[in-house]
């Protein structure tokens, strides 16, 4: 004898999958990298970082007084760059972390240890 399934709980499966999958998806599109703080300054209320990623010369820009912002000394960090549309800023935005910290055997970082949160912008 067969007992039926209730519809609200198969919706509630799949609703759940379909978000896992996202989740997922999200998580995969993740690039981790090594970058080198070089120097800081303020500018009219933004947080200016500039750092090298692969000997390529960036800025890491934030607002002064936001959530995540932060003016980092120099030195080595881990870099998350965020898919698109995450993250506080309307452009490629990164979270940094200590290089020691950042990326457990999972691979994904400890987000409780994030350093800040940037906009990241080519020179």
């Amino acid at each position: 004898m067969e007992v039926p399934v209730k519809k609200g709980f198969v919706l509630f499966i799949t609703a759940l999958a379909f978000v896992l999958n996202i989740y997922a998806v999200a998580a995969s599109a993740q690039e981790k990298s090594f970058i080198v703080v070089t120097g800081s300054e303020l500018n009219s209320g933004v947080v200016i970082l500039h750092i090298q990623k692969a000997d390529k010369a960036y800025h890491l820009q934030c607002n002064q007084g936001a959530a995540g912002c932060a003016a980092l000394n120099n030195g080595r960090y881990q870099m998350l760059e965020l898919p698109e549309n995450y993250g506080m800023y309307d452009c490629k935005n990164v979270e940094v972390y200590a290089e020691a910290q950042a990326f457990p055997d999972k691979g994904m970082p400890d987000r409780d240890k994030k350093l800040g949160e940037y906009c990241l912008v080519e020179k």
